[in-house]
């Protein structure tokens, strides 16, 4: 099934009006047969556009607001997120600086949170799908700052 921009960018509205939102909800307003047709178009054809939340949610990113909304996304960003993740902000290199490992972030964030590598990792590329950090492809990937740390709020439960 291929659709025309115009339907995409209508889809991808939907996406930004309704979030945080379900698969079956997309699968109603999109007249999909299941939620497995729903995953797979937004995959194929939005995943620059959409990340899922803590609770496995459908989110817009900032550029996908930013393109409906038609205007650039914010230089400043806040988002809800994990005390992990609000550790991990405050201690990852900026942006346009070297950036660190999984480990690296890990033994910066060990010493105020119990943690293990598979939550760091997890958190990692929870803040990227966010826009807040940036993975850099190497041999072992690599994160920094998306943005200047001070243009960046990290909303947790315990604030």
């Amino acid at each position: 099934m291929t659709l025309s921009e115009e339907e995409a960018r209508e889809r991808l509205a939907d996406i930004v009006e309704l979030q945080p939102t379900k698969n079956a909800d997309l699968q109603e307003r999109w007249g999909m047969e299941s939620g497995s047709e729903v995953h797979s178009y937004l995959e194929s054809e939005l995943g620059d556009y959409y990340y899922r939340n803590e609770d496995s949610l459908i989110c817009a990113t900032p550029e996908a607001v930013g393109l409906i909304d038609g205007e650039e996304p914010a230089d400043d960003r806040s988002v809800r997120g994990t005390p992990l993740q609000a550790s991990i902000v405050a201690v990852l290199p900026a942006p346009d600086t070297e950036p660190q490992s999984v480990v690296a972030t890990l033994h910066d964030v060990e010493g105020e949170l119990d943690t293990d590598v598979d939550e760091v990792r997890s958190a990692l590329h929870t803040l990227v799908d966010k826009g807040i950090v940036e993975r850099v492809r190497t041999t072992v990937p690599t994160f920094r700052l998306a943005l200047e740390r001070d243009r960046v709020t990290i909303d947790t439960d315990e604030s």
